[in-house]
């Protein structure tokens, strides 16, 4: 599954424009006048449990890695949330917090839906001075607001809270090329910039991986196994968006397609499979709202969006919840509890649907079900993979070590090479000579007979017979004489 160098990276660019498909539509300012409006927008809070999460946990103590674009920790959301960042393009900010490529804004909308806590609403402006003392005296001072509770969840009432309000964040940027953005200044290719951000997240203390983007291909370059296995074998969790059709995306891309990776789908504000936001393909493992959706951006205001870019960031706080309540679990054992949680969808009668993968998101089972949670990925493995489909690469080269006293050898003479026996002599088989002088009588045979049988004819022709002739004499003249 080797591509040459930057043709992955065309078939990435071609679908990172449209992983937030509304990204620029109704910017909606952070104002208290729209605190109670967005958070209403937040339909999966109630609609798919995760504030029945809520009630056993919140994501406490679990690090999530958000390789994307970029994200701006000082959005009023996100104050305190990013506790670490790295840029891998060589074109962002070293903490991972500025916007880079070619939707910058992206990886802030990815982070609010993950791990926004909210805020609280500016107080509310003083009243105009007045020259009745007595008026002034008698006006009623603002009631405190709550920071906790079933109706804000987070910090405030006011913006976005996400699905794990009280885990950390890694902010890991790429740069992903499009039209208007272009090529990586830096001259990083995706192909070097994915297994770079993986390595480093792993390093890092991630428990968890979002990674809201993906390609029009189902196969990556061999250069990425290694950093996923390494993931594997550090016991960290990685989520990925399954791609959208309205970005080109028909099938899954990579890296949702990788073995041990939840590739999440997208669904509309029904619950039924999203036409736009969402693709089809056998590693989808669950599916989860990828349509009217509201995210924070960076600048502190908010953005309407679709995408299953949006969907994976719910996935991945779910498994920050299941990670938080269940320390002992391995990573495998999250993907698996989320997977055999979701409730049915799809083709009836089948484990597995290529559209909604093991059914759709429930989080309160994720997190609160009593269940026996199988100890090996259902999604797979990258080591089983790099066994079994690498396995004609070449070997590594050993590292040089100080060379060995080498034994001395038997001394084993050489072996006689065989002369060839003259043609006359006796060879167990037939001489050439033989075999072409019985052909040759054969021939010979065959000749004389042909040549007796035309002259007794001829013979025959110039002495007719006499119709008084007895036949009978004739017969006995020709029967053999004693």
């Amino acid at each position: 599954m080797t591509n040459p160098s930057g043709a992955f990276g065309s078939r990435l660019r071609a679908t990172a424009c449209l992983l937030g498909v509304a990204v620029a539509a109704a910017l909606l300012p952070a104002l208290p006048a729209q605190a109670d409006d967005l958070r209403e927008r937040e339909y999966w809070l109630e609609d798919y449990g995760i504030v029945e999460a809520w009630e056993t946990t919140k994501g406490e103590g679990v690090r999530v890695a958000v390789i994307d674009s970029g994200v701006d920790g000082s959005h009023p959301d996100l104050e305190g949330v990013v506790v670490g960042g790295s840029d891998v393009s060589g074109s962002g900010q070293p903490d991972g917090q500025l916007g880079i490529g070619e939707v910058a804004e992206h990886g802030t909308l990815v982070a609010s839906l993950l791990a926004g806590r909210g805020h609280l609403p500016d107080p509310p402006p003083s009243p105009s001075p007045s020259d009745d003392e007595d008026a002034a005296d008698e006006s009623p001072s603002p009631e405190p607001v709550a920071t906790s509770g079933p109706d804000t969840y987070g910090r405030g009432s006011d913006g976005i809270v996400g699905v794990a309000p009280e885990s950390e964040l890694l902010a890991v940027s790429v740069w992903i090329e499009g039209e208007t953005k272009g090529p990586n200044p830096a001259g990083i290719s995706i192909d070097a910039q994915i297994p770079n951000a993986v390595r480093w997240a792993v390093d890092n203390g991630a428990q968890v991986i979002n990674m809201s983007l993906g390609s029009t291909s189902p196969t990556w370059p061999e250069s990425w196994d290694e950093a996923f296995l390494y993931a594997e074998q550090n016991d960290v969790v990685i989520v990925a968006a399954a791609g959208n059709r309205a970005g080109g995306s028909l099938q899954v891309g990579a890296p949702a397609t990788m073995p041990g990776v939840l590739a999440v789908a997208g669904l509309d504000r029904e619950g039924e499979a999203s036409r736009e936001s969402s693709s089809e393909g056998i590693s989808i493992g669950v599916a989860a709202p990828a349509e009217n959706l509201v995210g924070a951006l960076p600048g502190g205001v908010y953005a309407d969006w679709s995408g299953s870019s949006g969907a994976a960031p719910l996935v991945a706080g779910t498994a920050a919840l299941i990670r938080s309540k269940y320390p002992d679990l391995s990573a495998a054992q999250v993907v698996n509890r989320i997977l055999l949680t979701a409730q049915e969808a799809g083709a009836e009668g089948e484990e597995r649907d290529t559209i909604y993968g093991y059914g759709i998101l429930d989080v309160a089972a994720a997190v609160n079900a009593e269940i026996a949670v199988p100890e090996e990925n259902l999604l797979g493995s990258m080591a089983e993979y790099i066994e079994i489909y690498r396995r004609g690469a070449p070997a590594p080269p050993p590292e040089a070590d100080a060379p060995a006293s080498k034994p001395t050898a038997a001394d084993i003479p050489e072996p006689e090479v065989p002369v060839a026996e003259d043609g006359t002599g006796t060879s167990g088989g037939l001489p050439a000579s033989i075999v072409l002088g019985f052909g040759g009588l054969i021939v010979v045979v065959l000749a004389a007979g042909t040549f007796a049988v035309v002259r007794a004819r001829r013979a025959a022709l110039s002495n007719p017979m006499d119709e008084n002739t007895d036949t009978d004499s004739l017969e006995a003249a020709a029967e053999p004489r004693p």
